[in-house]
């Protein structure tokens, strides 16, 4: 083992031709960017599903407690659900629920002298966590309650806003259908202007007060278009919906929707990513893998006098097949290490100047959002070498059919 290390340290470093020194940078090269591809691709793909996730969540909740009504269209106003206050407290008991928050959604036409559009107004009450929306405010503040009344103040996304000309406390009218078909306008404020940067949401919602959807709907105090459940992981959505839903408190009448079933097409288009993942990432270890290969077998064919001299002396085929393999080792390894840094440094600027723009209508996203994952990196290093290892000795295999006569005299 020490010759076989002595060797392959004296080939690595003295004596390379000028083909071969070009071809073992070839192969560092194309080892360092197939590593680096895979990990800002793996940062890459985990970063933006976490983002757009997390806006989605932030917007809508994990999971909603309505009344079952099969035919309803995803995006549609609810029915409406008398307040339970014991299933309340089963809920908010659950040790992976965050909070829950009543909630209604009521159509709407907005209106100024000029401009003209439809809305679903989300009403809300004094209860709800502002921090989920705070991160999508551009312009004001949230809604202020009355104890005694609804608020007449609203807040709308930059797209309505545009779309209407309006600015930050401009007054507008809102019109509603009332129950007995007769429309029935209202002057609000304007004290908040969002942009979640989801078109779904953007183009369609505005906020405010849940007592207001109850009075234009005809609604009683204690009538509701149900609960907004926010978890602590979002990933035990679909367990938790379950588990919410067979407690023995629940309404018959009532469903449990997670979010992901309400917007199938936009967690649909997510889970292609992964797919797009490890597609490009199966490529990438393809062409670390064939250049590694052609690396090994030009320097195999390049030392054949070497190996002929080496077996003439009693070296069995093993020894000569290390001395290579550790060659090899050496070159992946110096592949993998500058592509991990290449790599890091890569992610790290993006996070600090965020320098890869995207189309937000298109991507849901202004920037590439990057989330580093340390294992991620490490399993990337470590499966690359792995690979590299165990298909390297297929070349070497070379060494066991080379005579030493012929060798000596090849030229």
């Amino acid at each position: 083992m020490r010759v076989a290390n002595f060797i392959a340290g004296r080939i690595a470093f003295n004596g390379q031709k000028s083909f071969s020194r070009f071809i073992i940078r070839l192969s560092i090269a194309a080892t360092t960017i197939s590593v680096a591809v895979m990990i800002v691709t793996l940062a890459m793909v985990k970063g933006f599903k976490e983002t757009v996730s997390q806006k989605i969540f932030s917007f809508w909740g994990h999971i909603r407690v309505i009344d079952k009504q099969p035919m309803k269209s995803q995006i549609a106003e609810e029915f409406p659900i008398l307040k339970n206050d014991t299933v309340y407290r089963s809920i908010q008991s659950n040790k992976a629920v965050a909070s829950v928050n009543a909630f209604a959604t009521r159509y709407a036409i907005l209106k100024t002298p000029d401009e003209i559009e439809g809305v679903l107004i989300k009403g809300l009450d004094s209860t709800y966590q502002y921090e989920h929306l705070k991160k999508f405010m551009r312009e004001g503040r949230w809604l202020k309650f009355n104890d005694s009344t609804y608020s007449r103040e609203i807040i709308i996304s930059t797209f309505t806003a545009k779309q209407l000309k309006l600015k930050l406390n401009d007054r507008l009218l809102i019109y509603f259908i009332r129950p007995d078909g007769s429309m029935r306008p209202d002057k609000l404020t304007i004290v908040g202007i969002y942009k979640t940067g989801i078109q779904e949401s953007d183009q369609l919602f505005a906020i405010g007060d849940l007592k207001l959807i109850q009075r234009l709907n005809g609604w009683k105090p204690d009538e509701i278009g149900g609960y907004e459940i926010f978890l602590k992981d979002f990933t035990k959505m679909d367990e938790i919906s379950y588990e919410l839903y067979e407690q023995e408190s629940f309404p018959q009448a009532w469903d449990t929707k997670t979010i992901r079933e309400l917007n199938p097409n936009i967690f649909d288009w997510l889970n292609m990513q992964d797919t797009t993942g490890a597609v490009l990432i199966g490529f990438m270890i393809i062409v670390a893998v064939i250049n590694l290969i052609t690396c090994l077998i030009i320097l195999v064919l390049e030392r054949i006098r070497m190996i002929g001299v080496l077996k003439a002396i009693g070296a069995d085929d093993w020894t000569v097949q290390q001395i290579f393999l550790r060659h090899s080792l050496f070159i992946t390894v110096t592949g993998i290490i500058a592509g991990a840094v290449l790599a890091l440094s890569l992610l790290f600027l993006q996070q600090k100047t965020g320098f890869i723009k995207l189309d937000e209508t298109a991507y849901y996203v202004s920037t590439a959002a990057v989330e580093i994952v340390w294992w991620h990196v490490a399993l990337v290093c470590a499966g690359t070498l792995l690979v590299c290892f165990l298909v390297l000795m297929i070349p070497t295999l070379i060494v066991k059919n080379i005579q030493p006569v012929k060798a000596i005299q090849f030229r």
